[in-house]
């Protein structure tokens, strides 16, 4: 009877353990990537649900109240540019969105620099506040009954961050460095191939086993606009020469190489050149 009771016992135990009731969530998680113009914007937050409850100037009071601007762990937003918000340059990062409610009419919508807090931060540190957005709060005319973020109003260099909960509405403008992105990407490209365009080509093509005339071509051109080659780039030309069947050309860059090599004390490439002039006969 006992090892009976016994053995019932490590069953139930061992079905408590592994049993794991799982049930939904009251406020859900939620992820939003939107890009605007060419930078990428991620929120995440937790979505509270009105459930017959008064919310602004009750459940969240005004009077200068910090919400969390959601549930759970507080709200983040990720910016991959830096981004202006009402005036106030924001450099590219996470940050935790808080809002002051001030009254039924104006919020404060605060970016905090830390974002590792479960709410709002028990300790608030005023130098954390990045970018502060004074809102104007409309009323609409129906009841939103689970808090929404999103990004609306969607231009090639600005959006607005939206927050719609119950019957209270606010945006959030913002602009993105669009512009000077394109134009420096315009430059770029209307300028012609940089040297690391030429050089990455070149080694490509050899390493591929693709036309070695075509990446000489490629390398010449890179190493002409580097005021001084250094060990690297000319090991790479020795290869290259020599793929392309200019055996000259590759035993006089190995030379160079191995200079450079042995003056910045670099022993691996001077082996490896060594040993490439070796396989070419000139050492």
């Amino acid at each position: 009877m006992k090892k009976l009771f016994l053995s019932f016992l490590v069953v139930a135990l061992a079905f408590s353990v592994n049993a794991q009731v799982e049930t939904p969530q009251p406020s859900p998680f939620s992820k939003i990537e939107q890009k605007v113009g060419l930078t990428d914007i991620t929120i995440e937050y937790s979505r509270p649900s009105v459930k017959g409850r008064k919310i602004f100037g009750a459940l969240e009071p005004y009077g200068g109240n910090v919400w969390r601007t959601g549930a759970n762990k507080n709200t983040t937003i990720t910016f991959s540019d830096d981004v202006t918000i009402a005036g106030q340059t924001v450099k590219a990062g996470s940050y935790a969105i808080y809002t002051k409610l001030n009254s039924a009419k104006q919020w404060d919508v605060m970016f905090y620099a830390d974002t590792n807090n479960w709410g709002t931060p028990q300790n608030w540190d005023d130098s954390k506040v990045v970018a502060t957005a004074k809102v104007d709060v409309m009323e609409v005319p129906f009841v939103v009954e689970t808090f929404t973020l999103d990004i609306n109003n969607i231009t090639n260099g600005s959006a607005t961050l939206d927050m719609i909960w119950e019957k209270s509405y606010a945006a959030v403008p913002f602009t993105v460095p669009t512009e000077s992105k394109v134009q420096a990407s315009i430059d770029k490209t209307m300028n012609g191939p940089g040297v690391g365009d030429y050089y990455n080509a070149a080694v490509y093509y050899v390493s591929e086993g693709k036309d070695p005339a075509q990446a000489k071509k490629w390398i010449d051109k890179a190493l002409s606009m580097v005021e001084t080659p250094r060990f690297w780039h000319l090991r790479q030309k020795s290869l290259i020469y020599a793929a392309a069947g200019d055996k000259a050309g590759a035993i006089k860059a190995a030379k160079a190489s191995l200079a450079d090599a042995e003056k910045s004390g670099n022993a691996g490439y001077v082996k490896m050149n060594k040993d490439s002039l070796k396989e070419w006969g000139a050492l």
